[in-house]
């Protein structure tokens, strides 16, 4: 869930305060794209929004707790969630304005522009003292240096979004060193086959997305844990990711103070590698769809199997384990591996057995309904073996009756004789009544009168 509403969130999910696409084709965007007060300066400007402060047609300020809108009231009303997407932004223009009119905004949005120099983008962010969000996504940053002075004007960012900018790691890197309490990180879609290490740690990151890339190799998954020790949730997912390498010591070490893990279409695809999960201390969240290693089975032994592996987990794949479910599932990986040869039965088996015993497998209980009974057909002094449907209808199995006791289906009376009851014989007295609610068995037996006139 958490990784759904950050990535839309994240996305510029905000599409009615954005710049639209008629908005946008109504700009006459230059070929080097519009200045950051530009933008503002039209979106925002009362001639073509009206400040108000209630109801009615205009930028409309809720009051909060926090500062509201610009100090130049009479020229524009900037809300303090900030979102110019997709609006040509390629420059920051007059730095003074943005001082003026942006200094009580706390969340901007710049995703899907034409920002291409971080100098530009600096000259933004710098003038911009209470910014904790900056969202840079789809912006054009591949090969584009950042130099140090510059990178100090981040510091004050708390949560940052560069999905599919193609920034470097160099360029990551130097963020984290200038901004020591970023606590989110978003690196989706940039192609990353490798990372480059760090001797400078981003103690307060709690949060890294970097779904969507080419890592493949643990090696470089290994490097997370030493640049972000303080790492609670680590979202990979759809990267080629073939093994969890390192051993129990390293695991508990690495990362310390993980909490949830998201590995949706990795390529593992050993049981050995979902056991090592058991090695990060604190992990109590795991997501792990799309695997190879489960391919095989059904979404309730991938389930099961998986729960009983990983008996510290409270969270898999978004839905929350109950003490229950849990003891179902190690009974169930118990009996899954009773036909093993003893040398590749998991360790996790021997604990589980353990806890529970040797179990016997259950026995198999056929709960369907029965659709035919072999019965004994009495007439008079006549005696035959008769098959018959029973989901078919009394007034069917006269029928069927009628050549074999030689009486027209109108002349005859059927009684029904439980051959375990005590009690006497019943008549099948209703023609539209199915057999089966009779429960008829094989062995009883149906008593065939001839009406009397």
């Amino acid at each position: 869930m958490v990784y759904m509403l950050n990535h839309c969130y994240y996305n510029s999910c905000y599409v009615k305060t954005g710049c639209s696409k008629d908005r946008a084709m109504e700009m006459s965007v230059s070929a080097d794209g519009r200045s950051f007060v530009e933008v503002i300066n039209e979106k925002y400007s009362p001639e073509n929004f009206p400040c108000r402060r209630g109801p009615g047609i205009g930028v409309v300020v809720v009051p909060t707790a926090s500062p509201q809108g610009s100090p130049m009231k009479d020229r524009l009303n900037v809300p303090s969630i900030l979102v110019l997407n997709g609006c040509g932004i390629s420059r920051a223009g007059d730095q003074s304005e943005i001082a003026a009119f942006c200094a009580h905004v706390m969340e901007l949005d710049l995703s899907h522009n034409k920002l291409q120099d971080w100098q530009e983008i600096g000259q933004i962010v710098a003038n911009i003292p209470n910014l904790v969000f900056l969202n840079l996504s789809s912006n054009p940053l591949a090969g584009r240096p950042l130099e140090p002075q510059c990178a100090e004007a981040f510091s004050r960012v708390r949560r940052l979004v560069l999905n599919n900018t193609q920034v470097s790691w160099d360029t990551v890197m130097a963020l984290t060193r200038e901004i020591p309490e970023l606590e989110e990180l978003f690196l989706c879609l940039n192609e990353y086959s490798g990372v480059r290490g760090s001797s400078e740690a981003c103690p307060n990151l709690r949060l890294l997305h970097i779904t969507d890339n080419s890592l493949h190799d643990w090696a470089e998954v290994r490097k997370f844990g030493s640049m972000f020790p303080g790492l609670d949730t680590l979202v990979m997912a759809n990267n080629n990711l073939a093994s969890i390498q390192d051993s129990k010591d390293i695991l508990q070490c690495l990362f310390p103070n993980l909490r949830s893990i998201n590995l949706h279409n990795s390529g593992l695809n050993r049981w050995e590698d979902i056991e090592k999960l058991n090695f990060f201390p604190k992990l109590e969240e795991v997501r792990l769809q799309g695997i190879p290693l489960l391919q095989t089975y059904t979404n309730a032994e991938r389930r099961s199997l998986i729960i009983a592996q990983l008996p510290s987990i409270s969270l898999l794949n978004g839905s929350v384990v109950t003490e229950c479910e849990r003891e179902d599932s190690e009974r169930f990986f118990i009996r899954y591996h009773l036909h093993y040869p003893e040398e590749e039965l998991p360790h996790r088996y021997h604990c589980l057995v353990n806890k529970y015993g040797k179990l016997e497998p259950l026995v198999e209980i056929d709960l369907r309904p029965r659709w035919h009974a072999q019965i004994e057909v009495h007439c008079e002094d006549r005696v035959e073996e008769v098959n018959i449907r029973l989901d078919q209808t009394v007034a069917e199995l006269k029928k069927q009756l009628a050549s074999i006791v030689q009486l027209s289906s109108n002349s005859m009376r059927l009684y029904y004789i439980d051959k375990n009851s005590a009690f006497g014989p019943e008549e099948l007295k209703y023609n539209t009544r199915a057999l089966h609610s009779y429960s008829i068995q094989d062995g009883d037996e149906i008593l065939v009168v001839p009406k009397t006139k």
